[in-house]
């Protein structure tokens, strides 16, 4: 488990780390490493990619340390584990399921206009998705909101896995080319945390 969170001990170990103290990094490290690697693992669900993304950000906490300004380490390496995931989800062409998506927006943003946010995704995304042919909508729909296996919507829909691979290949494809301003905004926002 993770020590217990302590803003004002982070920010004196940010600062040391600034200076270029590696103990104080180390620390950091020890402290943070369990947490940004059970984050980036619940969302990909692999532990190869998770420990790559894990590393990479403490990397970059690292190289980058005289010129980041860090008010919150928690949150800074949540959006951190978030922004890499999305990355490699999309060098993949693989895609986190909508309602973990949402809840993570909750999670991540405590502006005021998150909520004003969330619902203009929300009226966008079921809007793309009503565009879908009824199967490829249904389909979509028990994969990504029901996180069912493509065997199990086969078996489900008495059709086969092929028929639902393909379906679901086309569904995101839709939705990711009429999404995409929609993600990138998502994106600008939180870089600017």
């Amino acid at each position: 488990m993770i020590k217990q969170y302590n803003k004002a001990e982070d920010m004196m170990l940010l600062a040391e780390i600034r200076d270029g103290n590696s103990s104080a990094f180390d620390a950091l490290y020890d402290k943070y490493w369990e947490l940004v690697y059970a984050a980036a693992y619940k969302r990909l669900k692999d532990a190869v990619y998770a420990k790559d993304i894990t590393q990479d950000i403490f990397l970059q906490l690292w190289l980058r340390r005289e010129e980041l300004d860090i008010d919150n380490l928690a949150s800074y390496l949540f959006i951190a584990v978030r922004n890499n995931v999305f990355k490699w989800l999309d060098k993949t062409q693989r895609y986190i399921p909508m309602p973990e998506l949402l809840a993570d927006l909750d999670k991540a943003m405590d502006q005021a206009d998150a909520e004003l946010l969330k619902k203009e995704l929300m009226v966008k995304y079921e809007a793309v998705v009503d565009t879908l042919t009824p199967g490829q909508r249904e389909i979509f729909r028990l994969r990504y909101h029901d996180d069912l296996s493509t065997n199990e919507i086969a078996n489900r829909l008495n059709i086969s896995r092929k028929t639902v691979q393909n379906q679901l290949r086309k569904s995101v494809v839709i939705l990711r080319s009429s999404l995409g301003s929609v993600a990138f905004l998502l994106v600008l926002l939180h870089l600017e945390k």
